[in-house]
C-alpha cells in the first residue's frame, strides 16, 4: 500500500512537471491526442477551477439598518464614510444584500484572482522566452513579494473610513490587477535598460574583429554613425577610390577616429530584439483594454434594460465588431512570421484564444437578461447562421487574393488557410468552456450559499422580467446548437479545403507545448474576471 502510494505520488509530480511547469512534447501530445483527455484539460479544469472559485462560501452579515430599522439598500447612502454619495446609482448587476468579510475576500477570493493573473502573464513571458523577474531574486521570491505588495495595498484603504468607499466598487479591484499584471512587463523594461539592451553593440568590436564581419565588407557599419562608416572605408579603399579593388593593396591611415557621442549613438540606435519587446508589451496593453471596454459595454447595456430583441442584437454585434477590431490589431502586433514586428506564432494564438473568449464570456453574461425565448432564437440563429457562411467565404483563395491587393494580408495562401482552420479550432474551446462556466456558475450561484452575493443570478424579485429556468433551459439549448453549428463548420471545412480544425489545434499544442498551460491560464483568468465583474461588496 504504501509503495503504491509513492509510485502514485512519483507519477504525479512528474505529469505536472511535464505538464504545466516544464511542458514537454510527449506528455502534451499523450494529453491532446484524445478527445476526452483534451475536454478534460482545455474545457472542464479551467470551467471547475472558476466555478468552485466563485462558489467559496463568503463569510456573510446582514446589512446594517437605517435609521428606522429597516435594512438599507445599497444606493442610498448612509450617514457614515462608507458611502459618501447620496446619489448612487444602483449597478447594473443589482444592488449589495449582504456585507461580507474583507478579510476573507482580500486573502482568499482576491488573493487567488491575482495568482491567475501573474500565472497568465508569466507563461505568455515563457512563450515569449524570456524571463520577466531578476535573476538575483529568483521567481519565487519576486512572484512572493508583488503577492505581498498586491494584498497589502488595499488594507490601509479599508482601515481610513474616509477612503473605505473605495473597496466596494468593483473597476478598483479590477484596476489593481492590472496594476499587479503590470509589474512583470516593468520589471522585465527595467532588466532590458539596466543591461543596455536598447543599444545595439554595447562592446565595440576592434578593427581586427570586423575583418571577419559582413558589414566590414559591404560598407555597412556595426552602429548608425556615419563617421565609422567613412574612416573604415577609407582604412579600406583609399580616400579617392569609390568602389572595393580586390586586388589592390590594403592600405592603412592614421587618421584618428572620430566617434559620435554615446548619448547620439543611444538615440539613433534600437536593436531588433528592444523594438520586438515593445511591440509585445503595446499587444499586452491592448489586450487588457478590450476587457474595459467590455466592462463599460456590459455596465450600460445592464443599466438600460430592460431591451427588446432589436437593441439586444445592435449591442451583441456592436460587441462582436469591437473585440474583433481589436483582435486583428494584436494579430498584426505579433505578426505570424519571423521579422514581423513580434513574429510569434504561439503568442498570436494565445492571445486569439484571449479575445474570442473575452467576446463570448460578456455575450454568456447577456443571457442570464434576455426576457423571451424569441431573443436567444435570434441571437443564436444570426451566430450559427454567419460563422457556417462566412466562415468557408473567409478560407477561399478569392477572398485571400482580395485582402493581399488591399494589403491587409502578407501571408501565403497555405499559411493563411492554416490560421483561418486554427481560428475555428480557437472558437471551439472559448465556446464550450465560457457555456459550462456559464452554467455551472448559474448552478453554484442561484441554489449555493452566495446567491445574495451575486444578486445577478437570483432571479427572486417579482418585479422582475427574468427567470432562472428560462435562463438555464435556453443556455442549454443554445449550447447544443453552438456544438451542432461546429459540427457543421468543420465537416464543410473538412469537405471543401480539405484540412482538420481538430487536426490543427492538435499539432499545434503539440509542437509546442508551452500553449497548453498558458491555454488554461488565461481561459481561467478571464472566466475569473467575468465572474468578478458581477459580485457585489459591501464590507462589514
Amino acid at each position: 500500500m504504501v509503495r503504491a502510494w509513492r509510485r502514485f505520488v512519483r507519477l504525479s509530480r512528474r505529469s505536472t512537471r511535464d505538464l504545466w511547469i516544464a511542458p514537454r512534447q510527449t506528455a502534451v501530445k499523450r494529453v491532446v491526442e484524445r478527445w476526452w483527455s483534451r475536454w478534460a484539460v482545455l474545457v472542464f479544469l479551467p470551467a471547475a477551477l472558476a466555478v468552485a472559485w466563485c462558489a467559496l462560501p463568503f463569510p456573510q452579515y446582514p446589512l446594517a439598518p437605517d435609521s428606522h430599522g429597516h435594512p438599507r439598500p445599497h444606493h442610498q447612502a448612509p450617514s457614515g464614510p462608507d458611502s459618501p454619495s447620496a446619489n448612487h446609482r444602483v449597478p447594473g448587476h443589482g444592488e449589495a444584500r449582504v456585507q461580507v468579510n474583507f478579510w476573507f475576500f482580500l486573502f482568499v477570493y482576491y488573493g487567488f484572482y491575482n495568482l491567475t493573473a501573474l500565472i497568465w502573464i508569466t507563461k505568455v513571458f515563457n512563450i515569449y522566452s524570456l524571463n520577466w523577474w531578476p535573476s538575483t531574486l529568483g521567481f519565487p521570491l519576486t512572484v512572493s513579494l508583488i503577492a505581498i505588495v498586491s494584498l497589502a495595498v488595499p488594507i490601509p484603504i479599508y482601515l481610513i473610513p474616509e477612503a473605505r468607499y473605495i473597496t466596494v466598487h468593483n473597476t478598483a479591484w479590477i484596476s489593481w490587477t492590472f496594476v499587479i499584471m503590470a509589474m512583470p512587463v516593468a520589471i522585465a523594461f527595467c532588466i532590458l535598460m539596466t543591461h543596455e539592451r536598447h543599444l545595439g553593440l554595447r562592446n565595440s568590436l576592434s578593427e581586427t574583429q570586423r575583418i571577419f564581419t559582413s558589414s566590414w565588407w559591404t560598407g555597412k557599419p556595426d552602429t548608425l554613425s556615419a563617421t565609422r562608416h567613412s574612416n573604415r572605408r577609407r582604412g579600406l579603399i583609399g580616400r579617392n577610390s569609390s568602389s572595393f579593388d580586390p586586388d589592390g593593396v590594403l592600405q592603412i591611415t592614421d587618421d584618428p577616429r572620430q566617434t559620435m557621442p554615446a548619448f547620439i549613438q543611444r538615440r539613433r540606435w534600437l536593436p531588433a530584439s528592444f523594438v520586438r519587446f515593445v511591440w509585445f508589451c503595446l499587444a499586452l496593453f491592448v489586450g487588457l483594454l478590450a476587457y474595459l471596454i467590455g466592462e463599460a459595454y456590459a455596465e450600460i447595456y445592464l443599466r438600460t434594460l430592460p431591451h427588446n430583441s432589436f437593441e439586444t442584437i445592435v449591442y451583441v454585434y456592436s460587441w462582436v465588431v469591437t473585440v474583433h477590431l481589436l483582435d486583428a490589431l494584436t494579430g498584426w502586433i505579433l505578426g505570424g512570421n519571423e521579422g514581423e514586428r513580434v513574429g510569434s506564432y504561439p503568442l498570436s494564438w494565445i492571445f486569439k484564444l484571449y479575445f474570442m473568449l473575452t467576446y463570448q464570456t460578456y455575450v454568456r453574461a447577456l443571457y442570464a437578461r434576455l426576457r423571451s425565448p424569441s431573443q436567444f432564437i435570434w441571437l443564436q440563429a444570426l451566430s450559427s447562421g454567419f460563422l457556417i457562411i462566412l466562415t468557408p467565404l473567409t478560407m477561399t483563395q478569392t477572398y485571400h487574393r482580395v485582402l493581399s491587393m488591399i494589403g491587409l494580408t502578407g501571408q501565403s495562401y497555405a499559411s493563411y488557410q492554416k490560421i483561418c482552420t486554427r481560428n475555428v479550432f480557437i472558437r471551439f474551446l472559448a465556446e464550450n468552456v465560457s457555456m459550462l462556466t456559464f452554467l455551472g456558475s448559474i448552478l453554484v450561484l442561484h441554489f449555493g450559499a452566495n446567491q445574495d452575493v451575486y444578486p445577478y443570478f437570483a432571479f427572486d424579485d417579482p418585479d422582475e422580467l427574468y427567470d432562472f429556468d428560462l435562463t438555464f433551459y435556453a443556455s442549454m439549448i443554445t449550447w447544443a446548437c453552438e456544438l451542432a453549428a461546429g459540427i457543421v463548420l468543420r465537416g464543410l471545412i473538412r469537405w471543401i479545403f480539405g484540412v482538420n480544425a481538430s487536426v490543427e489545434g492538435k499539432m499545434d499544442l503539440a509542437v509546442w507545448p508551452e500553449l497548453l498551460p498558458t491555454s488554461v491560464a488565461v481561459m481561467l483568468h478571464v472566466l475569473q474576471s467575468m465572474l468578478f465583474s458581477i459580485i457585489r461588496l459591501q464590507f462589514r
